[in-house]
Protein backbone atom coordinates (compact mmCIF):
# COMPACT_ATOMS: atom_id res chain seq x y z
CA UNK A 1 0.00 0.00 0.00
CA UNK A 2 1.64 3.44 -1.22
CA UNK A 3 1.76 6.50 1.04
CA UNK A 4 -0.85 8.69 0.33
CA UNK A 5 1.01 11.99 1.72
CA UNK A 6 4.89 12.65 2.45
CA UNK A 7 3.85 13.26 6.03
CA UNK A 8 2.76 9.32 5.98
CA UNK A 9 5.58 8.37 4.31
CA UNK A 10 7.95 9.99 7.24
CA UNK A 11 6.05 8.12 9.81
CA UNK A 12 6.45 5.03 7.78
CA UNK A 13 9.83 5.45 7.60
CA UNK A 14 10.28 6.14 11.80
CA UNK A 15 8.35 3.16 12.79
CA UNK A 16 10.11 0.96 9.97
CA UNK A 17 13.32 2.19 11.70
CA UNK A 18 11.91 0.94 14.88
CA UNK A 19 10.97 -2.55 14.14
CA UNK A 20 14.45 -3.09 12.43
CA UNK A 21 15.89 -2.15 15.51
CA UNK A 22 17.92 0.75 14.00
CA UNK A 23 16.09 3.51 16.91
CA UNK A 24 14.02 3.36 19.84
CA UNK A 25 10.67 2.42 20.00
CA UNK A 26 10.10 5.17 23.07
CA UNK A 27 11.40 7.86 20.44
CA UNK A 28 8.06 7.19 18.37
CA UNK A 29 5.58 9.77 18.12
CA UNK A 30 1.62 9.71 17.08
CA UNK A 31 1.11 7.52 13.76
CA UNK A 32 4.41 6.56 13.66
CA UNK A 33 3.81 4.80 17.03
CA UNK A 34 0.51 4.07 15.90
CA UNK A 35 1.79 2.29 12.28
CA UNK A 36 5.19 0.40 14.72
CA UNK A 37 2.29 -1.03 16.47
CA UNK A 38 -0.39 -2.59 14.19
CA UNK A 39 2.11 -2.99 10.57
CA UNK A 40 4.41 -5.42 9.47
CA UNK A 41 7.46 -4.43 8.52
CA UNK A 42 7.01 -5.32 4.79
CA UNK A 43 4.00 -3.30 4.98
CA UNK A 44 6.01 -0.28 6.70
CA UNK A 45 8.52 -1.11 3.99
CA UNK A 46 6.16 -0.89 1.08
CA UNK A 47 4.91 2.72 2.43
CA UNK A 48 8.10 4.12 3.28
CA UNK A 49 9.75 3.00 -0.50
CA UNK A 50 6.77 4.92 -2.39
CA UNK A 51 8.17 8.01 -4.69
CA UNK A 52 7.89 11.44 -3.03
CA UNK A 53 7.25 12.72 -6.17
CA UNK A 54 3.68 14.90 -6.64
CA UNK A 55 2.63 13.72 -3.57
CA UNK A 56 1.22 16.58 -0.79
CA UNK A 57 3.17 17.27 2.35
CA UNK A 58 -0.13 16.40 4.46
CA UNK A 59 -3.48 14.65 2.90
CA UNK A 60 -6.49 16.44 2.51
CA UNK A 61 -9.60 15.31 4.79
CA UNK A 62 -11.86 13.31 2.74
Amino acid sequence: MPAKSRAQQKAAGAALSAKRKETKVSDLKGASKSMYRSMSERQLEDMALTKRKGKPEHRSKD
